[in-house]
């Protein structure tokens, strides 16, 4: 952990500790008489926070109220307080579907890199070769816990250094269920369950248990992902699937304040960094928000600002400024490096990693943002700076109106800031070479009809 980052945390516990000065002179005395090393080392082993990071499904920032959603505005009471109480960052990118996103965040390396493209290839990456947010994070003493959905990545959470996992049977994951895998065992159900509430009691759980020590738990749950069926809150059966659509997002909502609520019960909301975000942007198929009247560019499956632009909130209550906006980039592989930094974790040597940590920014400091952000998907890929974007192909986007607008810029354009703008993006991606990484496989051609 960055030492500005370390003296905010233990500034924070003493402001709250203004109450009993009497108590804690006593014992400042008491470590002066003890010598000077003695108080060099008190201050040189401050409490290191709990991380508990959530990552939503299929959830772009368009579900969000504090983004300016129309539809549910006042609707993510939750989520709203965090980001309130927080830091609200409004360009975080992920990949434009499940899979890769997932292999960004927990190996903190783009897909040419590992080969996780596609949800198809997001098996490739091994934790055998493959570095794991989840296992640096053990290496420095966390208890490392996940529940929910697993599905795409390839080996078990436990391969990948999660000490307790809960993961779904079926294919979808969610809604109700007969049955479910806890550390890799099969647990059988006489009936259906409601998954999401399986695995927010696990969760709990595991919260109540390691109290006492730091953990890092990632909750990656299922909603707001197909199916869309009822919630136990609904109100009756028979709803269109917009209503049940509201109901699911209002249930994701519900969770994350129960999880925020149970932080505060065992008091250890001070010591704990939520992070709130989801893997990739919302299924237009659903019937998408609004933001300020205006809809966003693409959707889930598009490598446009709809697709991988996604929610990021933080908040570290004590140590975080309140009501903080920043517009600084971030990309899926800067959470490694992020939550490795707070955690005052090591990470492991020879090894190429992608992403930037944006810890100082969650002490209030202005840190080291990203000039550029880099995403990919199956064969497409792009870089985007603050407000150009170059792909593949050659093609530069004018992004200056994103994420509703994304304006092609002719080949031929004379203009010296689209210029230098293309002239600095095909530096950047001549230097990543993602052409010359792990591909996609061209897809498979289906037989004849005999």
């Amino acid at each position: 952990m960055g030492e500005h980052l370390m003296s905010r945390f233990r500034l924070s516990r003493v402001g709250q500790c203004g109450r009993i000065g009497v108590a804690l002179g006593l014992v400042l005395v008491g470590l002066a008489l003890a010598g000077p090393c003695s108080v060099r080392a008190a201050e040189a082993s401050p409490p290191r926070p709990n991380i508990l990071f959530i990552l939503a499904d299929d959830y772009g920032i368009d579900g969000v109220g504090c983004y300016g959603s129309d539809r549910f505005q006042d609707k993510t009471p939750n989520l709203d307080a965090l980001a309130k109480t927080g830091t609200r960052f409004e360009r975080c990118y992920a990949a434009p579907v499940c899979g890769p996103s997932r292999c960004l965040l927990i190996t903190g390396r783009y897909g040419f890199r590992t080969g996780g493209l596609s949800n198809e290839t997001a098996s490739r990456p091994t934790p055998k070769i493959e570095p794991s947010v989840a296992k640096i994070l053990k290496q420095a003493g966390y208890a490392t816990g996940m529940a929910g959905k697993w599905r795409q990545m390839g080996g078990t959470p436990g391969e990948w250094g999660f000490d307790e996992h809960l993961m779904s049977d079926t294919a979808s994951g969610h809604s109700h269920v007969k049955s479910y895998t806890v550390n890799g065992k099969q647990v059988e159900q006489t009936g259906e369950v409601y998954y999401p509430d399986v695995q927010q009691a696990f969760a709990l759980d595991f919260i109540r248990k390691q109290r006492s020590e730091p953990f890092f738990f990632y909750y990656s749950t299922h909603l707001v992902h197909d199916p869309i069926v009822a919630t136990p809150d609904s109100q009756r059966e028979q709803k269109s699937k917009k209503e049940l659509y509201d109901d699911n997002v209002a249930y994701l909502d519900k969770q994350i304040g129960q999880l925020v609520a149970e932080l505060d019960k065992l008091d250890l909301r001070e010591r704990t960094l939520i992070v709130f975000s989801a893997d990739n942007g919302t299924d237009v198929g659903r019937g998408p928000s609004t933001i300020g009247g205006r809809t966003l560019s693409g959707g889930k499956r598009d490598l446009l600002e709809g697709g991988v632009g996604v929610p990021l909130i933080a908040n570290w209550k004590g140590t975080m400024p309140p009501g903080r906006v920043l517009r600084d980039l971030v990309d899926f592989t800067d959470l490694l490096p992020t939550f490795a930094d707070v955690a005052g974790a090591k990470l492991p040597q020879g090894v190429r990693f992608d992403g930037r940590s944006f810890a100082p920014q969650l002490s209030g400091a202005k840190g080291t943002p990203r000039e550029w952000v880099f995403l990919h998907y199956r064969s497409n890929w792009h870089v985007r700076d603050d407000g150009w974007k170059l792909n593949e192909n050659g093609d530069l986007f004018d992004m200056r109106d994103a994420p509703f607008v994304e304006q092609p810029v002719p080949a031929n354009a004379t203009d010296a800031a689209a210029v230098a703008a293309r002239k600095r993006l095909q530096a950047v991606l001549a230097q990543l070479d993602p052409a010359g990484g792990k591909t996609e496989p061209p897809p498979k051609k289906k037989s004849p009809a005999k």
